[in-house]
């Protein structure tokens, strides 16, 4: 993959049965038609996050269908729905077998194959916090699992498998128990060594993993949520460091990327992750002001390149609704995509969803917000450009233009620099215009530069002596942005 590699989520159901539709009949995946991913390489995506593949659950998809959260969030958004438009969570894994929905094994290696003639990379779920509550092992080997023989008392955290032993559900210690799901005990040699057997049996299917919500296996926190129930001793290593070992010495390329939060990204990256989610950026978009992300954005550049940047996940609303207008939430991706690290998108993002879809919610059709798709059309073409990827990012300042007109500080600002091309970033985070100069280095000294408006294709020119030293004064609408590029 590309530096800074534009990656797709899609959610597997949704994608494949949309090109069934477009094509008229059963396929599998290795039916699916080139000019698929060839219209995926022509955006610009270096990888595609199949987000779903695995053997769905059956007890997921019951506990699913029956589940009166996501029913009443349905009825809200989608009054019409059908309950048979419900399946199991892909996280509530039954089995790393590729569900038969979409073919097999071979199929799956097939489709890979086809990504890869064409430059994208295949990234695959893989959770090691927990199973589906139906997975075999959680009566065949409970010890694998938090257990207990005698009722621990606490209905909504444990369950009774087959056998009457009382196994725990899968947590998050800030919400309530994922109930279609089984906790592991990560503290238990045998469960991390079939953990382990297992992701080194879903490598050579893909060319890389989205590990799920990877702080809860960390040693610390395994032991702070589930300390009077795990029975072994804290593990003197954490799990990943030697899984990704073995992984990287037999698939070189192959990339790890965390879902991580409470400020433990630079742990996990330590860990030897490729890349890590940034939510600490996203929630700055959502609530705080330029200055605020600015800072953020001073951290060290090596961390930020192992970062993945999004506005929008299967976790998180809708941009469109997240950020309360359109305006602002393409704002949010001029900020978010264009700075270094990995750029996640996903497809519902794209075509403009109102509302963030249950994860379990599979629809029979999608609207499309023509408005949105043709901004991200031309957004991705224009962050397409080597010099996003190739070249390097530095943070500027916006300037005054005058002592008594501060909405300069409403400005974010960055150039990319590559050879003999320069990249101008300049997005007004607020809903004020603002009124600002910047001044941009490694120019030629000319007297007539000629600024390209990327998204207008239009070109303002300006002298070196201008650029460099007196600075280049802009107005922008709320919430505006502008990327203007300069050849020399």
């Amino acid at each position: 993959m590309r530096t800074n590699p534009h990656v797709l989520e899609v959610n597997a159901k949704l994608w494949f049965n949309k090109i069934k539709r477009d094509i008229g009949r059963q396929i599998t995946l290795s039916d699916i038609p080139e000019s698929y991913i060839v219209k995926m390489k022509a955006a610009g995506f270096d990888a595609l996050w199949l987000m779903g593949i695995w053997q769905e659950s059956p007890t997921s998809r019951q506990i699913a269908r029956t589940d009166g959260p996501i029913n009443n969030y349905l009825k809200k958004i989608v009054p019409d729905y059908n309950t048979e438009d419900i399946f199991g969570s892909p996280y509530s894994i039954c089995s790393y077998k590729v569900d038969d929905y979409f073919g097999t094994k071979e199929d799956l290696l097939k489709f890979k194959a086809k990504l890869n003639e064409n430059g994208i990379a295949l990234i695959l779920d893989f959770v090691g916090n927990h199973f589906s509550v139906d997975h075999p092992l959680t009566w065949q080997q409970p010890e694998l699992f938090i257990n207990s023989k005698e009722n621990p008392g606490d209905k909504e955290l444990f369950y009774q498998n087959r056998n009457g032993v009382w196994l725990a559900h899968g947590k998050d210690p800030y919400y309530a128990p994922w109930t279609d799901s089984v906790q592991l005990n990560l503290f238990n040699p045998k469960t991390r060594q079939m953990l382990e057997e297992t992701l080194m049996q879903v490598c050579p299917l893909c060319d890389g993993l989205r590990c799920d919500m990877v702080m809860l296996m960390l040693n610390k926190i395994h032991k702070e949520i589930w300390g009077k129930y795990l029975k072994f001793d804290t593990p003197y290593e954490e799990f990943w460091p030697g899984v990704i070992e073995k992984v990287k010495e037999k698939y070189p390329s192959f990339t790890f990327i965390a879902e991580v939060y409470w400020g433990l990204e630079s742990e996990v990256q330590a860990l030897g992750f490729d890349f890590t989610y940034d939510k600490i950026l996203y929630d700055r978009l959502l609530f705080s002001n330029a200055s605020q992300i600015a800072a953020h954005l001073g951290a060290e550049h090596l961390y930020q390149k192992r970062t993945i940047r999004f506005i929008a996940n299967h976790d998180e609303e809708a941009p469109l609704t997240a950020f309360g207008s359109t305006e602002k939430s393409f704002a949010a991706a001029a900020v978010a995509y264009t700075l270094s690290g990995a750029r996640l998108f996903t497809s519902s993002q794209i075509y403009g969803d109102k509302h963030r879809l249950p994860i379990q919610y599979q629809p029979q059709t999608m609207p499309i917000d023509i408005e949105v798709k043709t901004f991200y059309m031309k957004f991705l073409d224009t962050i397409n450009h080597p010099c996003f990827h190739g070249g390097q990012w530095a943070l500027k300042a916006a300037k005054p233009c005058d002592d008594t007109n501060m909405s300069y500080q409403n400005i974010l600002t960055w150039t990319w620099t590559q050879n003999t091309t320069c990249k101008v970033v300049v997005i007004n985070y607020s809903a004020q215009n603002s009124k600002f100069k910047i001044c941009i280095d490694k120019l030629p000294k000319t007297d007539n530069i000629l600024l390209k408006d990327e998204f207008l294709d239009n070109f303002i020119s300006a002298s070196y002596e201008d650029l460099k030293n007196k600075g280049l004064e802009i107005e922008l609408a709320p919430y505006e942005f502008k990327i203007y590029s300069v050849d020399f």
